[in-house]
């Protein structure tokens, strides 16, 4: 079977179109290759990512680098286990040439990643990629691409994401990005800057220059805008801030201060808190319009709202119970209802891009978690644990979850700030690299 797709994506300087993308997906009489991932526990599966070939120096150098990244991809999803290249008994060949399945069974390798690199003229690179099922000598699934060379790394997540998806039946998430908040200086004069980096932790960059402090980045639906909570003026407020021109703007004029911001589903509301008079309870924002409307009124503290991927419903954290627990409502403030009973405190829920649980924030005798839980109020799971692990983000498909945990004070009143992500099994926790201290993570959603 064979289709053909033409894509078009975005890249963060220029428009990239990807000329060709040839998909091909053979089924097998045999069993078909397959990770299921809604088990509690999943083995890893062996995978081979042969370097990816090339005519000259250039291409051979390149097609390692992108083969270097898929790898990285795959094991750190913890779902594929790539073998060390030091065992492959058949070096690289062209695509033209049928893998030797013999010599990867007996390694026990399961899947196999060939490619071929090619640079034409002027700035643009065309690459390829096949995924082999070893034992069945079956191709799953195939794709050229065609964009600029400084486009490669960029490819190389899409690839990984396209083998991702072969493999699990899921969408994958390597190619998005996650803003942060990066954290220098003493804990007296702590300077927080936005910044903005690949999920794999490249392509490092800070937004904001630390001027002015800066709390709770969101990723809007489109990619192309942050909004968060700044300090500037003196005063807290909702900002949204656009990634591709640097422009900032404050949102609407508010009597009290406004934080945890949120966007909408389409991009075209922010739902967020705002104290006033001792009190704090959830506003939206249309952004078009400009109005704000009220959704709680009551005299406990309502904070930490998120809408559920659908727009029809909101989740918040509030002490209306005389603890700090999890409701949800619909999105016009109607229908509230309380899902969370367990001991402890809970906070920051937010709705998982999949629609079928929340993730949170628990404090109980002194120690914080990260879990997640049903919408109905059941399953709860608290999947880690520490000092303090805060501020749970979803990866766009709804299986990984990235947080921050903060160390202890050591013997000269420093502590640490680092980002980790982990699985909904509660397995491959894994730290984030940040250059510096980093807080308050926002995985995007998939770049276009």
């Amino acid at each position: 079977m064979m289709e053909k797709i033409v894509l078009f994506f975005r890249d963060r300087d220029a428009i990239i179109l990807a000329i060709v993308a040839i998909v091909l997906s053979i089924t097998s009489a045999k069993a078909e290759l397959k990770v299921d991932i809604t088990r509690g526990t999943v083995k890893a599966l062996p995978v081979a990512v042969a370097n990816f070939v090339g005519t000259n120096k250039k291409e051979v150098e390149l097609g390692k680098s992108i083969t270097s990244v898929i790898s990285s991809d795959l094991e750190r999803s913890g779902l594929f286990r790539p073998i060390s290249q030091k065992a492959f008994i058949e070096t690289e060949k062209s695509l033209d040439i049928l893998p030797k399945f013999q010599n990867w069974r007996i390694l026990n390798v399961q899947a196999m990643v060939q490619g071929s690199i090619v640079i034409l003229e002027g700035k643009n690179i065309k690459v390829q990629f096949r995924l082999w099922d070893v034992f069945s000598q079956r191709q799953m699934v195939g794709q050229v691409y065609t964009t600029v060379i400084s486009n490669w790394r960029r490819i190389a997540h899409i690839i990984a994401d396209a083998i991702y998806k072969r493999v699990t039946g899921e969408n994958g998430y390597f190619d998005t990005r996650v803003v942060y908040i990066a954290e220098t200086g003493s804990q007296i004069r702590r300077i927080k800057r936005l910044a903005i980096m690949d999920q794999d932790s490249e392509n490092h960059h800070f937004l904001t220059d630390g001027k002015f402090l800066i709390l709770t980045p969101r990723f809007s639906p489109n990619r192309q805008e942050i909004t968060y909570m700044s300090y500037h003026g003196g005063v807290p407020r909702v900002y949204i801030f656009n990634i591709d021109t640097g422009r900032q703007e404050i949102l609407g004029d508010f009597p009290g201060m406004t934080f945890a911001p949120r966007f909408s589903p389409d991009g075209n509301a922010v739902i967020m808190s705002m104290a006033r008079d001792g009190n704090s309870e959830i506003y939206t924002m249309d952004l078009r319009s400009r109005r704000a409307k009220r959704l709680t009124r009551h005299s406990s503290i309502d904070t930490s709202p998120d809408y559920s991927p659908d727009g029809t419903r909101v989740v918040f954290n509030s002490d209306r119970s005389g603890t700090q627990q999890i409701y949800i409502m619909k999105s016009d403030g109607s229908d509230v209802r309380r899902i969370t009973f367990g001991k402890g405190r809970y906070a920051t829920p937010v709705w998982s891009p999949r629609g079928d649980l929340i993730a949170f924030t628990k404090m109980r005798r002194g120690k914080f978690f990260i879990g997640v839980i049903g919408i109905d109020g059941k399953g709860e799971r608290l999947l880690t644990d520490g000092f303090l692990v805060e501020s749970p983000t979803w990866s766009p498909n709804g299986r990984v979850i990235m947080f921050f945990r903060e160390t202890p004070k050591g013997k000269f009143g420093d502590k640490k700030s680092k980002l980790f992500s982990i699985d909904l099994t509660g397995q491959n926790e894994r730290e984030i690299i940040t250059p510096m201290d980093a807080s308050d993570p926002a995985w995007s959603p998939l770049i276009p």
